[in-house]
Parts: structure tokens; C-alpha cells; sequence
């Protein structure tokens, strides 16, 4: 999966889903990689926290090779729910990767393990709190507003996270693909002095949009072949 991703941005790959009609589950605002550089792809392996790390060794004894653990930890910002133990036993489980709904601890260490995390940030305390498992603990995991299940993909690099149906997921990626080609393309021919405005007739999109207002911009490029919105 994360050769398929080689090429691709998880910007790519939402415009993807909205061209497609595939639902866009986006990992909120302030997600990102432990280490800068890191992209991750990889079928989700979910679980919930609630304060013990014995959650994780559980889950773990059914990961799959380049699963990606999805964590949640209800976006607390009061306590880290992983560390470099919790990783290191991932690691060793096949994953390829963690996603954290929530902070993580002992940054130096994670970055020394090189296994990517994906969280809101580092923070010294852990959990001190031992609460109720809830019966889909190791089925599907929160993050934000959206519930992720192990038939779900989990794309993430630079710009954030995101998670994509299994079903939907070649079809996305060919979307994202021709995408990519056509925007390049448009880079290409901005460099050589070709601009924007012209490569997509705006003077002849703002003339239709005059004599009808409900012609909108995203229609026009999906009209003439172009790609800057979706």
C-alpha cells in the first residue's frame, strides 16, 4: 500500500474521494509525524484506550505486516497514551505505523526507534486513570468525528491523516493518480510562462458566470479538463 501511496499526498488523495464521491474522513487539525519526513499506508488496525497499555498487546497479537495502529485516546491533551515500550512492541508486531487520537511520550526515543507515530504532540505524564472497556475496544477506534474499522486505509504524511473505505481504495488512488499527471502538467506550463488564468480559459469561465450564475469554477475545470480545486 504505501508503494501505491509512493507518489500520491493525502491532499491528492482527498480530492480523490471528493471527485469520487467517497466519503472524506480527515484526522483533525494538529495530527502530524513525531518525525518530519514520515508517510504512512496501511490497512487500519483499530483499538481504544483507557489508561492501560494491555489494550495494545492484545490488539497486536492479530496485527497483519504494514498495519497501521490507530489509537484512541479521545483527543485528550491531559495525558500521553503511548511511548517508546508501546511502539517498539508494534514494531515488533509487523505495524508499519501508529496513529494517535491523542499525545504520545518519550519523543527522543521514538525518533531513534524511526517506527512513524503520528500524533497532537509529545507530553511527559502518562495515563493515571483505569476506566471501563467498552465492548468494541479492538473493533473500531474514534478519531474525531469519525469511526475507523479494520476495513478502513490510512494514508498520512506532511499534510495530516486520512482514512479511506478498503473498497474504495483502488479507485481512489487511480483518481488521485490522473489528478497528479494533470496538475503537474499545470506547474510544468506555469514555469514555462503559460499561466494559471490562461491554461484554464478564466476569461471565458467568469463570461459564463455572468450568464449564469450557478456555473461555478469547479464545474468549468471539470468541463475543460483541469484540476486546482478537486
Amino acid at each position: 500500500m504505501l508503494k501505491a501511496f509512493a507518489d500520491l499526498s493525502t491532499p491528492l488523495v482527498a480530492d480523490a474521494c471528493v471527485r469520487g464521491g467517497v466519503p472524506l474522513r480527515v484526522a483533525p487539525v494538529g495530527i502530524g509525524a513525531v518525525v518530519s519526513g514520515h508517510r504512512i499506508a496501511g490497512r487500519a488496525l483499530p483499538v481504544r484506550h483507557y489508561g492501560s497499555v494491555d489494550v495494545f498487546l492484545e490488539v497486536l497479537s492479530r496485527a497483519g505486516q504494514g498495519d497501521v495502529l490507530v489509537v484512541d485516546n479521545g483527543g485528550r491533551v491531559d495525558e500521553a497514551c503511548v511511548g517508546d515500550l508501546a511502539v517498539l512492541e508494534a514494531e515488533a508486531a509487523g505495524v508499519a505505523a501508529l496513529v494517535v487520537w491523542g499525545l504520545h511520550r518519550d519523543t527522543p526515543e521514538l525518533v531513534e526507534i524511526g517506527l512513524p507515530v503520528f500524533s497532537y504532540g509529545g507530553y511527559p505524564p502518562g495515563p493515571v486513570r483505569l476506566d471501563e472497556r467498552e465492548p468494541e475496544a479492538q473493533a473500531t477506534a474514534r478519531f474525531g468525528p469519525h469511526l475507523v474499522s479494520d476495513d478502513d486505509v490510512v494514508f498520512g504524511d506532511a499534510d495530516g491523516v486520512l482514512f479511506v473505505a478498503a473498497e474504495c481504495v483502488e479507485e481512489v488512488l487511480a483518481t488521485a493518480l490522473r489528478i497528479r499527471r494533470t496538475e503537474r502538467e499545470q506547474a510544468r506550463r506555469i514555469r514555462a510562462g503559460e499561466t494559471l488564468r490562461r491554461q484554464t480559459a478564466f476569461d471565458d469561465y467568469l463570461a459564463r458566470r455572468a450568464a449564469d450564475p450557478s456555473y461555478t469554477f469547479r464545474r468549468h475545470l471539470r468541463r475543460i479538463g483541469g484540476a486546482v480545486e478537486e
